[in-house]
């Protein structure tokens, strides 16, 4: 039997990951005539946002990204109630005489 790539396959385990994540953690002990002179301990988190966010990972950029998303709303809003009837755009073309 030999050895295939399934497409599908790849698809489901990436499905897997985002939706339900991953956890990875290594500890490397670097060492001479074994003698420890560097200890590294590594975590890493893998899975979509939605994901990160339910296990309170990126907290605080979600609340920064929705807080800025307000910002700029609001700013939107502010703009348009400032602009006047002459400012606003209208539709069609921008070409003909407003003298009427």
């Amino acid at each position: 039997m030999r050895p295939r790539k399934d497409e599908e396959a790849l698809v489901d385990v990436l499905d897997v990951l985002l939706r339900d994540g991953v956890i990875l953690r290594a500890d490397v002990i670097v060492s001479v005539a074994e003698i420890p002179l560097v200890g590294i301990k590594l975590t890493a988190a893998i899975a979509g946002m939605e994901t990160m966010n339910e296990y309170g990972l990126f907290e605080e950029w979600d609340v920064e990204r929705r807080r800025s998303a307000i910002t700029r709303r609001q700013h939107r809003r502010d703009r348009d109630t400032d602009m006047t009837d002459d400012d606003r755009p209208t539709v069609g073309s921008g070409q003909q005489d407003r003298t009427s």
